[in-house]
Protein backbone atom coordinates (compact mmCIF):
# COMPACT_ATOMS: atom_id res chain seq x y z
CA UNK A 1 0.00 0.00 0.00
CA UNK A 2 2.83 2.42 0.82
CA UNK A 3 4.41 1.85 -2.58
CA UNK A 4 1.11 2.50 -4.27
CA UNK A 5 0.64 5.74 -2.31
CA UNK A 6 4.12 6.97 -3.10
CA UNK A 7 3.71 6.18 -6.78
CA UNK A 8 0.28 7.76 -7.07
CA UNK A 9 1.27 10.83 -5.08
CA UNK A 10 3.71 11.87 -7.74
CA UNK A 11 0.75 12.34 -10.08
CA UNK A 12 -1.46 14.04 -7.52
CA UNK A 13 -3.75 11.02 -6.97
CA UNK A 14 -4.88 9.53 -3.68
CA UNK A 15 -6.25 6.10 -2.88
CA UNK A 16 -9.58 4.89 -1.53
CA UNK A 17 -8.83 5.44 2.18
CA UNK A 18 -8.79 9.22 1.90
CA UNK A 19 -8.16 10.06 5.54
CA UNK A 20 -5.37 7.51 5.79
CA UNK A 21 -3.83 8.67 2.54
CA UNK A 22 -3.88 12.30 3.65
CA UNK A 23 -2.37 11.43 7.03
CA UNK A 24 0.37 9.40 5.31
CA UNK A 25 1.06 12.23 2.89
CA UNK A 26 1.37 14.74 5.71
CA UNK A 27 3.52 12.36 7.74
CA UNK A 28 6.01 11.93 4.89
CA UNK A 29 6.91 15.61 4.74
CA UNK A 30 10.70 16.04 4.84
CA UNK A 31 11.76 19.16 6.78
CA UNK A 32 13.76 21.56 4.66
CA UNK A 33 12.18 20.31 1.43
CA UNK A 34 9.25 21.36 -0.71
CA UNK A 35 6.01 19.42 -0.50
CA UNK A 36 4.96 16.45 -2.61
CA UNK A 37 2.87 17.08 -5.72
CA UNK A 38 -0.60 16.33 -4.27
CA UNK A 39 -0.27 19.23 -1.86
CA UNK A 40 -0.39 21.52 -4.89
CA UNK A 41 -2.50 19.57 -7.38
CA UNK A 42 -4.98 17.32 -5.58
CA UNK A 43 -8.62 18.28 -5.09
CA UNK A 44 -8.67 16.18 -1.92
CA UNK A 45 -5.78 18.14 -0.43
CA UNK A 46 -7.39 21.40 -1.52
CA UNK A 47 -10.56 20.36 0.33
CA UNK A 48 -8.40 19.52 3.35
CA UNK A 49 -6.81 22.97 3.18
CA UNK A 50 -10.20 24.64 3.18
CA UNK A 51 -11.32 22.56 6.19
CA UNK A 52 -8.10 22.73 8.18
CA UNK A 53 -6.87 26.22 7.35
CA UNK A 54 -9.36 28.58 5.75
CA UNK A 55 -12.42 27.74 7.83
CA UNK A 56 -10.49 27.59 11.12
CA UNK A 57 -8.07 30.55 11.14
CA UNK A 58 -8.37 34.32 11.18
CA UNK A 59 -8.13 35.59 7.60
CA UNK A 60 -7.20 39.09 6.51
CA UNK A 61 -9.93 40.11 4.05
CA UNK A 62 -10.11 43.91 3.83
CA UNK A 63 -8.95 47.25 5.16
CA UNK A 64 -11.20 49.61 7.06
CA UNK A 65 -10.42 52.16 4.36
CA UNK A 66 -12.62 50.07 2.05
CA UNK A 67 -15.53 50.68 4.43
CA UNK A 68 -15.30 54.39 5.21
CA UNK A 69 -19.04 55.08 5.71
CA UNK A 70 -22.04 53.25 7.20
CA UNK A 71 -23.51 50.93 4.58
CA UNK A 72 -20.21 50.41 2.76
CA UNK A 73 -19.53 46.73 2.14
CA UNK A 74 -17.21 44.22 0.54
CA UNK A 75 -18.00 40.59 -0.21
CA UNK A 76 -15.45 37.85 0.28
CA UNK A 77 -15.46 34.32 -1.12
CA UNK A 78 -13.78 31.73 1.11
CA UNK A 79 -14.19 28.36 -0.57
CA UNK A 80 -17.93 27.78 -0.88
CA UNK A 81 -18.69 30.47 1.70
CA UNK A 82 -19.61 34.02 0.70
CA UNK A 83 -19.29 36.64 3.43
CA UNK A 84 -20.57 40.22 3.60
CA UNK A 85 -18.30 42.60 5.52
CA UNK A 86 -20.17 45.86 6.18
CA UNK A 87 -19.95 48.97 8.35
CA UNK A 88 -23.16 49.40 10.32
CA UNK A 89 -24.97 52.61 11.32
CA UNK A 90 -22.93 52.79 14.54
CA UNK A 91 -19.77 52.61 12.40
CA UNK A 92 -18.88 49.14 13.67
CA UNK A 93 -17.56 46.57 11.19
CA UNK A 94 -19.73 43.48 11.00
CA UNK A 95 -19.69 40.29 8.92
CA UNK A 96 -22.51 37.96 7.84
CA UNK A 97 -23.03 34.95 5.66
CA UNK A 98 -24.21 36.22 2.28
CA UNK A 99 -27.29 34.00 2.48
CA UNK A 100 -30.91 35.07 2.92
CA UNK A 101 -32.61 33.48 5.93
CA UNK A 102 -35.75 32.82 3.84
CA UNK A 103 -34.78 30.26 1.22
CA UNK A 104 -31.07 30.76 0.93
CA UNK A 105 -30.74 33.19 -1.97
CA UNK A 106 -27.45 35.02 -2.38
CA UNK A 107 -28.07 38.59 -1.21
CA UNK A 108 -25.20 40.62 -2.69
CA UNK A 109 -23.40 39.90 -5.95
CA UNK A 110 -21.11 42.91 -6.17
CA UNK A 111 -17.57 42.76 -4.79
CA UNK A 112 -18.06 46.10 -3.06
CA UNK A 113 -20.48 48.98 -2.82
CA UNK A 114 -22.77 50.86 -0.48
CA UNK A 115 -26.31 50.08 0.70
CA UNK A 116 -28.97 51.55 2.96
CA UNK A 117 -30.27 48.11 3.85
CA UNK A 118 -29.41 44.61 2.68
CA UNK A 119 -32.25 43.48 0.42
CA UNK A 120 -32.54 39.96 -0.94
CA UNK A 121 -33.31 40.29 -4.68
CA UNK A 122 -35.45 37.11 -4.69
CA UNK A 123 -38.33 37.80 -2.27
CA UNK A 124 -37.14 41.14 -0.91
CA UNK A 125 -36.52 40.15 2.66
CA UNK A 126 -34.82 43.27 4.01
CA UNK A 127 -32.09 43.39 6.64
CA UNK A 128 -30.48 46.27 8.49
CA UNK A 129 -26.71 46.56 8.09
CA UNK A 130 -26.45 45.26 11.65
CA UNK A 131 -28.04 41.99 10.43
CA UNK A 132 -31.55 42.44 11.88
CA UNK A 133 -34.46 41.35 9.69
CA UNK A 134 -36.59 44.46 9.09
CA UNK A 135 -39.17 43.32 6.56
CA UNK A 136 -40.58 40.03 5.26
CA UNK A 137 -43.88 39.97 3.33
CA UNK A 138 -46.79 37.62 3.88
CA UNK A 139 -45.77 36.12 7.21
CA UNK A 140 -48.27 34.94 9.87
CA UNK A 141 -48.89 37.06 13.00
CA UNK A 142 -46.76 34.63 14.99
CA UNK A 143 -43.70 35.24 12.80
CA UNK A 144 -40.79 36.41 14.97
CA UNK A 145 -38.43 38.56 12.90
CA UNK A 146 -35.83 38.54 15.66
CA UNK A 147 -35.15 34.85 14.98
CA UNK A 148 -34.28 35.39 11.31
CA UNK A 149 -31.50 37.92 11.23
CA UNK A 150 -28.50 37.30 9.02
CA UNK A 151 -26.14 34.64 10.32
CA UNK A 152 -23.10 36.42 11.76
CA UNK A 153 -19.48 35.61 10.99
CA UNK A 154 -16.77 36.35 13.53
CA UNK A 155 -15.01 39.60 12.59
CA UNK A 156 -12.46 41.83 14.23
CA UNK A 157 -10.40 44.84 13.30
CA UNK A 158 -6.76 45.47 14.07
CA UNK A 159 -5.26 48.92 13.47
CA UNK A 160 -7.24 49.40 10.25
CA UNK A 161 -7.19 45.79 9.04
CA UNK A 162 -10.29 43.55 8.96
CA UNK A 163 -10.14 39.83 9.76
CA UNK A 164 -12.85 37.18 9.68
CA UNK A 165 -12.96 33.64 11.02
CA UNK A 166 -15.52 31.02 10.01
CA UNK A 167 -14.76 28.71 12.93
CA UNK A 168 -16.94 28.20 15.96
CA UNK A 169 -13.75 28.25 18.03
CA UNK A 170 -11.06 30.46 16.43
CA UNK A 171 -7.39 30.04 17.34
CA UNK A 172 -7.01 31.19 20.94
CA UNK A 173 -3.72 33.03 20.38
CA UNK A 174 -4.96 35.81 18.10
CA UNK A 175 -5.57 38.22 21.00
CA UNK A 176 -1.95 37.84 22.08
CA UNK A 177 -0.66 38.22 18.52
CA UNK A 178 -2.83 41.30 17.96
CA UNK A 179 -1.54 42.88 21.16
CA UNK A 180 2.05 42.35 20.02
CA UNK A 181 1.45 43.62 16.48
CA UNK A 182 -0.65 46.67 17.32
CA UNK A 183 2.23 48.87 18.60
CA UNK A 184 3.95 48.47 15.21
CA UNK A 185 0.81 49.36 13.25
CA UNK A 186 -0.73 52.09 15.40
CA UNK A 187 1.65 54.94 14.41
CA UNK A 188 0.60 54.60 10.76
CA UNK A 189 -3.04 55.29 11.69
CA UNK A 190 -4.35 53.17 8.83
CA UNK A 191 -7.89 53.91 9.93
CA UNK A 192 -7.26 57.41 8.55
CA UNK A 193 -6.27 56.28 5.07
CA UNK A 194 -8.10 55.83 1.80
CA UNK A 195 -7.76 53.33 -1.02
CA UNK A 196 -5.68 54.88 -3.79
CA UNK A 197 -5.75 51.75 -5.94
CA UNK A 198 -6.73 48.09 -5.76
CA UNK A 199 -6.08 45.21 -8.12
CA UNK A 200 -7.36 41.64 -8.21
CA UNK A 201 -5.44 38.83 -9.89
CA UNK A 202 -6.23 35.18 -10.47
CA UNK A 203 -2.89 33.42 -10.31
CA UNK A 204 -2.49 30.05 -12.03
CA UNK A 205 -1.11 28.25 -9.03
CA UNK A 206 -1.97 26.67 -5.71
CA UNK A 207 -2.37 29.09 -2.80
CA UNK A 208 0.61 27.56 -1.01
CA UNK A 209 2.85 28.31 -3.98
CA UNK A 210 1.67 31.92 -3.87
CA UNK A 211 2.53 32.15 -0.17
CA UNK A 212 5.85 30.31 -0.58
CA UNK A 213 6.84 32.67 -3.37
CA UNK A 214 6.14 35.65 -1.13
CA UNK A 215 8.10 34.22 1.78
CA UNK A 216 11.48 34.33 0.02
CA UNK A 217 13.70 36.62 -2.03
CA UNK A 218 15.88 33.91 -3.52
CA UNK A 219 14.17 34.75 -6.82
CA UNK A 220 14.28 38.54 -6.39
CA UNK A 221 16.66 39.10 -9.28
CA UNK A 222 13.46 38.57 -11.26
CA UNK A 223 12.08 41.76 -9.67
CA UNK A 224 14.28 44.60 -10.99
CA UNK A 225 11.74 47.27 -10.04
CA UNK A 226 11.50 46.02 -6.46
CA UNK A 227 15.25 45.53 -6.11
CA UNK A 228 15.82 49.14 -7.15
CA UNK A 229 14.19 50.18 -3.86
CA UNK A 230 16.21 47.80 -1.67
CA UNK A 231 19.90 47.45 -0.99
CA UNK A 232 21.22 44.66 -3.31
CA UNK A 233 22.54 42.62 -0.40
CA UNK A 234 20.07 39.79 0.04
CA UNK A 235 21.75 36.68 1.40
CA UNK A 236 24.94 38.47 2.48
CA UNK A 237 26.28 39.13 5.97
CA UNK A 238 29.00 41.49 7.12
CA UNK A 239 31.43 38.57 7.04
CA UNK A 240 30.78 37.39 3.47
CA UNK A 241 29.80 40.53 1.56
CA UNK A 242 32.04 40.65 -1.56
CA UNK A 243 34.49 43.54 -2.02
CA UNK A 244 32.48 44.95 -4.94
CA UNK A 245 29.55 45.51 -2.56
CA UNK A 246 31.50 46.78 0.46
CA UNK A 247 30.54 50.41 -0.16
CA UNK A 248 26.92 49.37 -0.57
CA UNK A 249 27.17 47.48 2.72
CA UNK A 250 28.55 50.55 4.44
CA UNK A 251 25.61 52.62 3.14
CA UNK A 252 23.24 49.88 4.30
CA UNK A 253 24.69 49.84 7.81
CA UNK A 254 24.39 53.63 8.06
CA UNK A 255 20.79 53.52 6.77
CA UNK A 256 20.01 50.78 9.30
CA UNK A 257 21.45 52.84 12.15
CA UNK A 258 19.53 55.92 10.97
CA UNK A 259 16.29 53.89 10.85
CA UNK A 260 16.82 52.56 14.37
CA UNK A 261 17.46 56.11 15.60
CA UNK A 262 14.26 57.28 13.90
CA UNK A 263 12.34 54.49 15.63
CA UNK A 264 13.75 55.49 19.02
CA UNK A 265 12.77 59.13 18.42
CA UNK A 266 9.20 58.05 17.67
CA UNK A 267 8.93 55.33 20.33
CA UNK A 268 8.46 52.84 17.50
CA UNK A 269 9.22 49.19 18.43
CA UNK A 270 12.59 47.98 17.17
CA UNK A 271 12.31 44.30 18.11
CA UNK A 272 12.08 41.89 15.20
CA UNK A 273 9.62 39.06 15.87
CA UNK A 274 9.77 35.79 13.97
CA UNK A 275 7.22 33.22 15.10
CA UNK A 276 6.10 31.91 11.73
CA UNK A 277 5.85 28.23 12.60
CA UNK A 278 5.51 27.99 16.38
CA UNK A 279 1.89 29.00 17.00
CA UNK A 280 -1.58 28.73 15.37
CA UNK A 281 -1.37 32.37 14.23
CA UNK A 282 2.15 32.43 12.82
CA UNK A 283 3.57 35.91 12.22
CA UNK A 284 6.71 37.93 11.60
CA UNK A 285 7.63 41.61 11.85
CA UNK A 286 10.63 43.16 10.13
CA UNK A 287 11.72 46.76 9.57
CA UNK A 288 14.33 47.46 6.92
CA UNK A 289 15.78 50.61 5.34
CA UNK A 290 15.24 51.46 1.70
CA UNK A 291 18.04 52.41 -0.69
CA UNK A 292 18.61 55.80 -2.27
CA UNK A 293 16.61 58.54 -0.61
CA UNK A 294 15.11 55.76 1.52
CA UNK A 295 11.57 57.14 1.51
CA UNK A 296 9.48 54.90 -0.73
CA UNK A 297 9.26 52.38 -3.56
CA UNK A 298 10.88 54.28 -6.40
CA UNK A 299 14.12 53.82 -8.33
CA UNK A 300 15.71 56.69 -6.41
CA UNK A 301 13.86 56.02 -3.18
CA UNK A 302 11.96 59.32 -3.28
CA UNK A 303 8.53 59.68 -1.68
CA UNK A 304 5.52 58.95 -3.88
CA UNK A 305 2.99 60.81 -1.70
CA UNK A 306 3.46 64.23 -0.14
CA UNK A 307 1.38 63.40 2.93
CA UNK A 308 2.90 61.09 5.49
CA UNK A 309 0.83 58.44 7.24
CA UNK A 310 -0.32 58.89 10.82
CA UNK A 311 2.22 60.12 13.32
CA UNK A 312 5.29 59.12 11.27
CA UNK A 313 7.60 62.15 11.32
CA UNK A 314 10.56 60.83 9.31
CA UNK A 315 10.27 60.50 5.53
CA UNK A 316 13.15 58.01 5.60
CA UNK A 317 11.30 55.44 7.69
CA UNK A 318 12.06 52.41 5.54
CA UNK A 319 9.77 49.45 4.94
CA UNK A 320 7.98 47.89 7.90
CA UNK A 321 6.61 44.55 6.80
CA UNK A 322 4.37 42.08 8.53
CA UNK A 323 3.71 38.48 7.55
CA UNK A 324 0.65 36.69 8.91
CA UNK A 325 -0.24 33.05 8.37
CA UNK A 326 -2.10 31.84 6.43
CA UNK A 327 -2.99 34.43 3.78
CA UNK A 328 -1.48 37.89 4.03
CA UNK A 329 1.50 40.21 4.03
CA UNK A 330 1.80 43.98 4.51
CA UNK A 331 4.31 46.71 3.63
CA UNK A 332 4.03 50.02 5.48
CA UNK A 333 6.10 53.07 4.53
CA UNK A 334 6.07 56.66 5.70
CA UNK A 335 3.88 57.80 2.80
CA UNK A 336 1.83 54.75 1.75
CA UNK A 337 1.00 51.15 2.55
CA UNK A 338 0.57 48.14 0.28
CA UNK A 339 -1.35 45.15 1.66
CA UNK A 340 -2.07 41.75 0.19
CA UNK A 341 -4.66 39.05 0.77
CA UNK A 342 -4.67 35.54 -0.72
CA UNK A 343 -7.71 33.26 -1.02
CA UNK A 344 -7.77 29.81 -2.68
CA UNK A 345 -10.17 29.18 -5.56
CA UNK A 346 -9.17 25.67 -6.67
CA UNK A 347 -6.07 23.46 -6.53
CA UNK A 348 -4.53 25.47 -9.36
CA UNK A 349 -6.17 28.92 -9.03
CA UNK A 350 -5.65 31.58 -6.35
CA UNK A 351 -7.19 35.01 -5.82
CA UNK A 352 -4.68 37.72 -4.89
CA UNK A 353 -5.82 41.24 -3.98
CA UNK A 354 -3.37 44.14 -3.65
CA UNK A 355 -4.47 47.39 -2.02
CA UNK A 356 -2.54 50.69 -1.94
CA UNK A 357 -3.39 53.06 0.92
CA UNK A 358 -2.52 56.75 1.27
CA UNK A 359 -3.43 59.43 3.80
CA UNK A 360 -7.17 60.17 3.77
CA UNK A 361 -6.52 63.80 2.76
CA UNK A 362 -4.10 62.99 -0.06
CA UNK A 363 -5.37 64.13 -3.46
CA UNK A 364 -4.54 62.17 -6.60
CA UNK A 365 -2.72 64.34 -9.11
CA UNK A 366 -1.72 66.79 -6.39
CA UNK A 367 -0.16 64.75 -3.59
CA UNK A 368 0.52 61.56 -5.52
CA UNK A 369 0.54 60.09 -8.99
CA UNK A 370 -1.21 56.73 -9.13
CA UNK A 371 1.08 55.28 -11.81
CA UNK A 372 4.18 56.15 -9.77
CA UNK A 373 2.59 54.89 -6.55
CA UNK A 374 1.70 51.49 -8.00
CA UNK A 375 4.53 50.94 -10.47
CA UNK A 376 6.87 48.80 -8.36
CA UNK A 377 4.32 46.40 -6.90
CA UNK A 378 2.26 46.16 -10.08
CA UNK A 379 5.36 44.98 -11.93
CA UNK A 380 6.34 42.69 -9.04
CA UNK A 381 2.87 41.13 -8.88
CA UNK A 382 2.93 40.36 -12.58
CA UNK A 383 6.38 38.80 -12.32
CA UNK A 384 5.38 36.74 -9.27
CA UNK A 385 2.26 35.52 -11.03
CA UNK A 386 4.42 34.17 -13.85
CA UNK A 387 6.79 32.46 -11.38
CA UNK A 388 3.88 30.81 -9.59
CA UNK A 389 2.33 29.60 -12.86
CA UNK A 390 5.64 28.06 -13.96
CA UNK A 391 5.98 26.28 -10.62
CA UNK A 392 2.40 24.98 -10.77
CA UNK A 393 3.16 23.44 -14.16
CA UNK A 394 6.32 21.92 -12.74
CA UNK A 395 4.81 20.33 -9.65
CA UNK A 396 2.08 18.79 -11.84
CA UNK A 397 4.73 17.14 -14.02
CA UNK A 398 5.41 13.42 -13.32
CA UNK A 399 9.08 14.30 -13.14
CA UNK A 400 8.66 16.53 -10.09
CA UNK A 401 10.24 15.48 -6.80
CA UNK A 402 10.47 17.65 -3.66
CA UNK A 403 13.72 19.61 -3.57
CA UNK A 404 15.77 21.17 -0.76
CA UNK A 405 15.35 24.78 0.28
CA UNK A 406 18.36 27.08 0.08
CA UNK A 407 19.92 28.84 3.05
CA UNK A 408 17.90 31.99 2.26
CA UNK A 409 14.52 30.22 2.14
CA UNK A 410 14.05 29.79 5.87
CA UNK A 411 10.72 31.62 5.86
CA UNK A 412 9.41 29.27 3.17
CA UNK A 413 10.36 26.29 5.30
CA UNK A 414 8.70 27.98 8.29
CA UNK A 415 5.48 28.54 6.32
CA UNK A 416 5.39 24.92 5.12
CA UNK A 417 6.21 23.67 8.63
CA UNK A 418 3.35 25.79 10.00
CA UNK A 419 1.00 24.47 7.33
CA UNK A 420 1.91 20.84 8.00
CA UNK A 421 1.42 21.31 11.74
CA UNK A 422 -2.07 22.75 11.18
CA UNK A 423 -3.30 20.04 8.81
CA UNK A 424 -1.74 17.34 11.02
CA UNK A 425 -3.63 18.73 14.02
CA UNK A 426 -6.83 18.79 11.97
CA UNK A 427 -6.41 15.19 10.81
CA UNK A 428 -5.77 14.04 14.37
CA UNK A 429 -9.10 15.41 15.59
CA UNK A 430 -11.62 12.72 16.52
CA UNK A 431 -13.56 11.63 13.47
CA UNK A 432 -17.36 11.44 13.59
CA UNK A 433 -18.58 7.93 14.10
CA UNK A 434 -20.50 6.35 11.23
CA UNK A 435 -23.63 4.45 12.29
Amino acid sequence: MTVQLERSSRHGDLGDDLHGDLAALVGRRTPGHSLEAPFYTSQEVFDLDMDAIFTRHWLFVATEAELPEPGDFVTVQVGRTSVIVVRDDDEEVRAFHNVCRHRGSRILDDACGSVGNLVCPYHHWTYNVDGRLLHADNQPPTFDRSRFGLTPVRVRTLAGFVFICLAEEPPDDFDEVAARIEPYLAPYELGRTKVAHQTDMIEDGNWKLVMENNRECYHCDGHPELLSAYFPLHGYTAQDVPPRLRRVWDRFEKATADLQAACVRQDFPVERIRELDSRPTGFMTFHSPLDGAGKSYTAGGEAVCRKRLGSIVDDRFGDFHLHLQPNSWFHLLSDNAVVFTVLPLSPGKTFVRSTWLVHEDAVEGVDYDKATLTHVWSATNSQDSAFVARTQKGVADPGYQPGPYSEVEGDVDAFVTWYISRVRAHLSRPRPSVS
